[in-house]
């Protein structure tokens, strides 16, 4: 058997890519690089100013936002304001005895509290109302301790303010009375 091996071959000089690219296209001129610049430089311009406008309309409706966001709320306060004002008008009405005008008043007042109720709640707000239920000091503030015999410990004795929350926020904590 032949151990011969092919006798080593000299390296051939790599090609460069580079080389190979400039020899293969011409190289650009001074007013072409010029032209590629100034047509980068006005789409830069363009994008800048586009994110500019976009930034001013967002800055926009931001503040239309805070200044209208309650619209929907106002639009469902106003037949308690209505219904208050008729109310008063009623109230002042003469001819009426004074415990047909107070039964009448009372009425009144309930159905504007029912009113008023819907309109709450439509907006997301709820009632935190805890009578008899353990003390949660994230939902609740304790006024007072009692005895309560019919309540174990640290249960909501009595409820002096009913607290609210606007969905899952607290926005007035209940107050209220806790069993000793």
């Amino acid at each position: 058997m032949n151990d011969q091996t092919d006798p080593p071959v000299a390296d051939e000089p790599a090609a460069d890519p580079q080389a190979d690219a400039t020899t293969a296209t011409p190289p650009e001129t001074l007013e072409q690089a010029q032209a590629r610049a100034d047509s980068a430089r006005d789409q830069m311009l363009r994008a800048y100013a586009d994110m500019e406008n976009l930034r001013r309309r967002y800055e926009r409706e931001l503040q239309n936002a805070t200044r209208y966001g309650v619209e929907a709320l106002a639009a469902e306060l106003l037949p308690v304001k209505d219904s208050l004002q008729e109310g008063i008008k009623a109230a002042a009405a003469q001819g009426i005895e004074p415990a047909a005008a107070l039964e009448k008043i009372v009425e009144g007042t309930r159905m504007t509290l029912g009113i008023l109720d819907k309109a709450l709640a439509k907006a997301g707000l709820s009632e935190v109302h805890p009578q008899g239920e353990p003390f949660n000091p994230e939902l609740h503030q304790a006024l007072s301790l009692a005895d309560a015999a019919d309540l174990p410990s640290n249960h909501v004795v009595h409820v002096v303010q009913t607290g609210y929350r606007l969905h899952d926020r607290l926005v007035r904590p209940a107050m209220v009375i806790v069993s000793k």
